[in-house]
């Protein structure tokens, strides 16, 4: 199996699980080793368990660490971390890959948003991805090699009801990447992905009002018709509940690990699609 990112180390926020996790598995099975990191003592055992099978699996070597990137100490642990783990023999360090995915949503409609919901998401999907580039921009490629992925979602530009706080929070991380293509050009391409409805508890504790004001939009989404000889009679019916397929984590993998192939390194600046075409930007 070709390995086209073999030696190379990239740091994944949220990788316990779903999206994180997947993108994990992408990059692993491209012979990337991993810092995989997580927030609260929970997803320990997923993460643990994650390392163990992607090790195994794919001859890498990837490496847990709890820390909380929306705080000054969480990103300098992960870097701690790779120093220890990842350090070559005269003591340098490059990490050539992050991927902020870690996030949360806190939904609500406008009367109902508490001061906490917007702090804490701004906290966690802007502040900690900025802190994590921020710590790892001295151990970047000097030659332009690096990738960082940022991931955002369609809820930036569509204005779903109760998505005050969430979408401007991911319309904030797209800001951030255009301006840190710029900043970073002589270390790495910077470019966000943007998924739709994907599987999983997130996509699932949405509220009825918002999966109601969804549909319209999953009904223009040419990607989201689920057919049973490609997909299975099973999708098709779990699509009836949503009203069209969900993505599964590994397609918005896929993309993600589109662009950190060396291939991708004419592409800066983007909010890459990875909804279907649930969101088309000109």
């Amino acid at each position: 199996m070709s390995q086209p990112l073999k030696g190379k180390l990239a740091i994944v926020s949220g990788s316990s699980r779903g999206i994180g996790a997947a993108i994990a598995e992408n990059l692993a099975s491209k012979g990337c080793d991993l810092i995989l990191n997580y927030t609260t003592p929970s997803s320990a055992s997923l993460t643990s368990e994650l390392s163990d099978r992607l090790n195994k699996t794919y001859s890498v070597s990837s490496v847990p660490v709890q820390a909380d990137i929306g705080t000054l100490e969480g990103p300098q642990a992960i870097i701690a971390a790779a120093k220890s783990a990842f350090s070559k023999f005269d003591g340098s360090l490059q990490i050539d890959i992050i991927i902020n995915n870690a996030g949360i949503a806190r939904n609500d409609m406008i009367p109902n948003v508490k001061v906490d919901d917007f702090t804490e998401t701004y906290r966690v999907n802007v502040l900690g991805p900025l802190l994590l580039v921020q710590a790892a921009q001295p151990y970047l490629p000097k030659d332009r090699s690096g990738r960082i992925v940022n991931i955002s979602s369609v809820s930036s530009s569509t204005g779903f009801v109760g998505q005050s706080v969430y979408g401007g929070s991911k319309a904030a991380i797209e800001a951030m990447t255009r301006t840190w293509s710029r900043e970073l050009a002589e270390n790495c391409t910077v470019n966000a992905v943007n998924p739709g409805p994907v599987e999983g508890p997130m996509y699932a504790s949405n509220s009825e009002e918002f999966l109601e004001g969804i549909e319209g939009w999953i009904k223009h989404t040419p990607l989201m018709k689920a057919r049973e000889d490609l997909h299975g009679k099973e999708a098709v019916e779990e699509a009836k509940q949503w009203h069209g397929r969900l993505a599964k984590t590994g397609e918005i993998a896929g993309v993600v690990g589109m662009l950190c192939g060396e291939e991708a390194g004419w592409c800066t600046g983007q909010v890459v699609c990875a909804n279907g075409g649930m969101l088309m930007l000109h």
